[in-house]
């Protein structure tokens, strides 16, 4: 169910957002990176995913965001957990406000709880939807993602030690 605004805006001052998180691979090991349009992480690259709708169980909501970001439908059993991560952002969607990377206790804020799945997948670019949520995409090699200023905190968290084991295989 996609909420009105005022409805929107009074979840997100109030709880955290639940989502889910595609980190996406292609045989060469370059990750899928997506540059979003809105907010919060309005000009930055991230990985491709989105929120979980009310009533929607979690593996209808995988189906349906791998068919709207990645313009192919898969099953959550195609994929493996990378687990949980606490996303905090200074703004939102409905918020004029740049990210400071400071996380305030104003009502502007967003509390994201994604989670994480892994995919591999041979994708041309152009075969990629532009959706709403991203002006363009782009295949990216670890190191550059991780010394890539543009590229948001949240999708280099994906990569520590503890997951970069998990994404070579």
């Amino acid at each position: 169910m996609f909420l009105d605004q005022t409805t929107f805006s009074t979840v997100i001052k109030s709880t955290p957002l639940v989502s889910i998180d595609l980190v996406v691979t292609n045989s060469v090991g370059q990750v899928l990176l997506g540059k979003r349009l809105n907010r919060p992480a309005k000009d930055y690259w991230f990985v491709p995913g989105g929120r979980i709708l009310k009533n929607e169980v979690l593996a209808d909501a995988f189906k349906r965001l791998t068919r709207d970001e990645l313009g192919q439908e898969f099953t959550i059993e195609q994929a493996s957990l990378l687990g949980p991560f606490d996303h905090f952002y200074a703004d939102n969607v409905f918020s004029d406000s740049a990210f400071s990377g400071n996380v305030s206790t104003t009502d502007n804020t967003t509390h994201y709880v994604a989670i994480a799945y892994y995919l591999k997948l041979d994708n041309q670019l152009d075969n990629l939807p532009l959706a709403i949520q991203h002006g363009g995409y782009k295949w990216v090699d670890v190191p550059s993602l991780l010394s890539d200023d543009r590229v948001h905190i949240h999708t280099k968290w994906y990569f520590d030690n503890a997951f970069t084991d998990l994404i070579k295989d």
